[in-house]
């Protein structure tokens, strides 16, 4: 059986293993942070990961010129919700200007078939490794080694990931706090930071210091708008998930414990949904 959300909650290495998966994320937007940002809100990382399934479902079917096709793409998009099509176009066409993505080579060009570009094969390669690591830590798997020894495993992986994720309400429709930081650019990579900087707390202490300072320094650090983050971090404060243990904006920041369950109960659900995955495909 694959591991289920309550089960992961309930493990008391959770807290760090989430810790450990945000410095890799990060570690992944120091490196490369045009390609992470193609995943710095929660619409964008809907429609990268939604192209990426298509992708790998065609390698996975030993097609030899896997391609995804424009029109089958935004056919998914309208059907799943995710953005209207205009958005997703204009998503797509964005990845081609920043050779994120690459037209592809079919007869009919009219159905406009385009490809992730070797750098994001090997990001979502990447992405896949963090997650699979946090769970093998999680409950001592293996399914590291099996993702390591043979590189098909990522073509039928990723779809069976996708598949799920994009019907999971969980990370469609994330809790309050969490919609707050995931509809700003980047608001992902500051969730991920904010959390690194969280130490184990108290069961019973409310407010969970972290290391945030200086909003604009953060703002400074991941490219965002001062103003944006500002009045992001306000709504946050409005309903009691974040304060100031000083003057606001430039004393520690403090958390919620709701706020922080919220983050380890969305984790949780995508690592239940990628363990679901990896039990599909026999990767255990």
């Amino acid at each position: 059986m694959s591991l289920s959300v309550d089960q992961l909650l309930a493990n008391p290495d959770l807290h760090e293993t989430v810790r450990e998966q945000s410095r890799a994320l990060l570690r992944v937007n120091d490196e490369t942070p045009k390609l992470a940002a193609v995943f710095g809100t929660q619409q964008r990382w809907l429609l990268g990961h939604l192209a990426m399934g298509q992708y790998f479902s065609e390698v996975a079917k030993g097609n030899p010129e896997p391609v995804i096709l424009m029109a089958r793409y935004l056919e998914q998009v309208k059907t799943l919700g995710i953005s209207s099509v205009n958005t997703a176009d204009a998503f797509i066409k964005e990845m081609l200007v920043y050779g994120i993505a690459l037209n592809g080579q079919t007869s009919d060009r009219r159905s406009r078939p385009f490809i992730p570009a070797q750098q994001t094969i090997a990001a979502t390669r990447r992405w896949v490794f963090i997650h699979l690591e946090s769970l093998d830590r999680m409950d001592g798997g293996h399914r590291l080694d099996g993702f390591e020894a043979d590189e098909s495993v990522l073509a039928r992986l990723h779809p069976e990931i996708t598949t799920r994720a994009m019907i999971a309400p969980e990370l469609r429709s994330p809790p309050k706090t969490w919609s707050l930081f995931t509809w700003l650019n980047n608001g992902g990579i500051v969730m991920d930071w904010l959390m690194l900087g969280v130490e184990p707390a108290e069961p019973g202490l409310e407010r969970v210091p972290t290391q945030l300072r200086s909003v604009p320094e953060l703002a400074e650090t991941f490219r965002l708008s001062r103003t944006h983050l500002t009045r992001k971090l306000r709504e946050a404060e409005a309903i009691g998930s974040i304060g100031w243990e000083g003057s606001r904006g430039r004393s520690v920041m403090w958390i919620s414990r709701n706020f922080l369950h919220e983050y380890h109960t969305t984790q949780a659900h995508k690592l239940s949904i990628i363990d679901a995955a990896c039990e599909k495909i026999g990767l255990r």
